[in-house]
């Protein structure tokens, strides 16, 4: 047995699936299975069972988890304290990003850096909050920076700036020479979305749900990249609430409008996370103190 057999436990636990715990790793559904036998084999317990459908642990199960948790935790604390102190663990910095940030307000921010480190090797993930924060758990990512919730216990976030949401529309709409309306005024109108797991779409869903108008609104189309949203609004087939730094080129341009909601608070933070540990990269800490000021 070794660690990697823990690691795969673990991981099919966190992701409640085999097949989910293969795709992150990379390998075959077959050697996750395989490794989760060899796990058992060595306890001589059955740790995973399956009712209606679903992977589910047995009380042996339960009982391993906090145990390989703990193993594979301090196996990993052990890995980063040495590469501290060996060069080549501070040539690579791996960051991940939610989508707004990722293409519109992080790759002049990695620009700036790279410049400060030439020397520096840099890969950028970019996919929805939920996606990224599941890659920085599992150790793909050295740090991520996203919108929306973080609820996992194992990660730390901070906010590092702060971003607008605007109401958009096109320019030839009834609103286009109001400075504001009433949030009411939105049930009237066609609505754009992103996808249910976009971070801008959550926080959007619960400040209208707080003014009593998310259940009235027509949910007119979803899309999945916000600029095929804009594109949409420019066409005249609907409004949306978007972040401010996605659509700043068009709104000088006047290609899209924007009008305020009255009374309404529609700022948000966006969040540096990293990993709960004890030892972190130079780079991870160089890259921290960089974004901070």
């Amino acid at each position: 047995m070794n660690i990697e057999t823990f690691k795969m436990f673990c991981l099919v636990v966190d992701m409640g699936s085999v097949s989910q715990a293969a795709k992150l790793s990379f390998v075959s559904q077959p050697a996750v299975t395989k490794q989760i036998q060899h796990l058992e084999t060595a306890y001589g317990a059955l740790l995973f069972e399956r009712q209606d459908g679903r992977l589910s642990l047995t009380e042996n199960g339960e009982i391993l988890y906090p145990y390989a948790k703990s193993i594979v935790s301090e196996y990993n604390r052990s890995q980063e304290s040495i590469q501290e102190k060996l060069d080549h663990a501070n040539t690579t910095l791996t960051v991940g990003a939610s989508y707004t940030i990722g293409e519109y307000l992080l790759p002049s921010l990695l620009g700036k850096f790279k410049k400060k480190n030439p020397e520096l090797k840099l890969s950028l993930s970019i996919n929805n909050t939920p996606k990224i924060l599941d890659e920085l758990a599992n150790h793909l990512l050295d740090l991520a920076l996203v919108e929306g919730v973080i609820q996992n216990e194992d990660l730390l976030a901070e906010s590092f700036a702060d971003d607008e949401l605007v109401l958009i529309h096109p320019p030839d709409h009834p609103w286009r020479n109001l400075e504001e309306i009433a949030i009411e005024e939105i049930t009237y109108e066609r609505m754009l979305w992103r996808e249910t797991t976009s971070g801008t779409r959550s926080m959007i869903e619960k400040i209208l749900k707080d003014h009593n108008v998310l259940d009235k609104i027509d949910n007119y189309m979803e899309l999945g990249t916000t600029q095929a949203i804009k594109s949409a609004v420019e066409a005249g087939l609907g409004v949306s609430i978007v972040s401010r730094l996605t659509v700043a080129q068009e709104l000088k341009q006047g290609i899209l409008k924007e009008v305020s909601i009255r009374h309404t608070n529609l700022k948000r933070d966006l969040w540096l996370v990293r990993k709960n540990q004890r030892f972190y990269k130079n780079n991870v800490v160089s890259f921290v103190n960089f974004i901070r000021h």
